[in-house]
């Protein structure tokens, strides 16, 4: 079973279409209790399955549950975080970005990627086109 949506650290839940966002203070008891244990289930589930070393990732989609939440549309626009398309920054900043995080910005992934995974991420950035239509 997969979650249909994900909570941060902040409190706020968002589900996997990207559009709708929640405040967990505004849902009632059982729902955020709910939802906490289903980030546990989901996260228990995670870190024992970790990415496999090298292993291709559908960057897309890890885009669209894991960094939308702050790099809105695909990281094509900012939210939460900056917009990643057209990005001055070059690769090997956005390879140890992803990798070593920024403390109170952004999280490491650094034990959940490969640096060929991160650097199948970072091209996915140097890729990124705007929508049409």
């Amino acid at each position: 079973m997969q979650a249909r949506f994900s909570v941060d650290c902040s409190g706020r839940a968002r589900f996997r279409n990207g559009a709708d966002v929640l405040k967990l203070h505004s849902m009632s008891l059982p729902a955020v209790l709910g939802a906490s244990l289903l980030c546990v289930v989901v996260a228990r589930a995670q870190s024992a399955t970790p990415a496999p070393y090298n292993g291709s990732l559908d960057v897309e989609q890890l885009f669209a549950g894991t960094c939308g939440f702050c790099h809105s549309d695909g990281g094509r626009a900012a939210g939460r975080g900056p917009q990643l398309m057209d990005s001055q920054r070059d690769d090997e900043f956005l390879h140890n970005r992803i990798k070593i995080g920024k403390q109170g910005a952004m999280p490491a992934f650094g034990e959940s990627f490969s640096d060929a995974q991160i650097d199948q991420i970072v091209k996915y950035i140097r890729a990124l086109k705007p929508r049409e239509g």
